[in-house]
């Protein structure tokens, strides 16, 4: 499983919440070409409920969940990427 955190030191501190989704567009191609492609979102937790509306309202990603600032994607094929959320 390869994994990208776009966060710095610094907003791992303080964007410790994840809000992940399976891309279902993504799966099974590319870097995740066999394997899920997951995408989260690092945000603080005040911006919880809204990353998690604005996932749910994509017809591309399911699965939406909030794990920790510490979460690590299962072994094997795929590919997860953590964005930093935008206000």
């Amino acid at each position: 499983m390869f994994l990208k955190d776009d966060r710095t030191a610094e907003q791992k501190l303080t964007h410790t919440c994840i809000v992940l989704a399976t891309d279902k567009f993504m799966s099974g191609c590319g870097e995740a070409k066999g394997g899920p492609s997951y995408a989260g979102w690092a945000c603080t937790p005040n911006m919880v409920e809204i990353m998690e509306a604005r996932l749910r309202a994509r017809n591309d990603m399911k699965r939406v969940r909030m794990v920790s600032s510490s979460y690590r994607p299962p072994s094997g094929l795929g590919h997860c990427h953590i964005y930093i959320a935008k206000e």
